[in-house]
């Protein structure tokens, strides 16, 4: 979900699967006094719903920011015939790496019910 989204997505009631790990992180001033204005404007939702959302959507820009590195492999041919190379950027290894993650944080929590 893009930040640009979570303001409509906070009108209404937002599902998801949540992790059963906690962080403690500490924010800035000015960054405190933003969340304490959006836990205002939309008490529907907790502080810690509104955190989890806006790293959600951080974390999706930087995905979707992640630069594109041209591989030499063509692993596919665009619309057009072209050629689309692999991309041997750090996308690769960031998806892998969540998948990783994924994977085992499904299994601690199906391991602790």
């Amino acid at each position: 979900m893009k930040i640009s989204e979570l303001v409509r997505e906070w009108e209404s009631s937002a599902t998801g699967r949540m992790s059963t790990q906690h962080y403690n992180i500490p924010l800035d001033v000015e960054s405190a006094a933003r969340l304490a204005a959006l836990a205002e404007m939309y008490p529907k939702r907790s502080t810690e719903e509104l955190l989890g959302e806006l790293v959600g959507a951080a974390l999706e820009a930087i995905e979707t920011s992640l630069p594109y590195q041209r591989g030499s492999k063509v692993i596919a041919t665009d619309e057009q015939g072209d050629p689309v190379y692999e991309d041997v950027g750090p996308t690769p290894r960031f998806l892998a790496l969540s998948r990783k993650h994924l994977e085992r944080l499904l299994a601690e929590q199906s391991e602790q019910s």
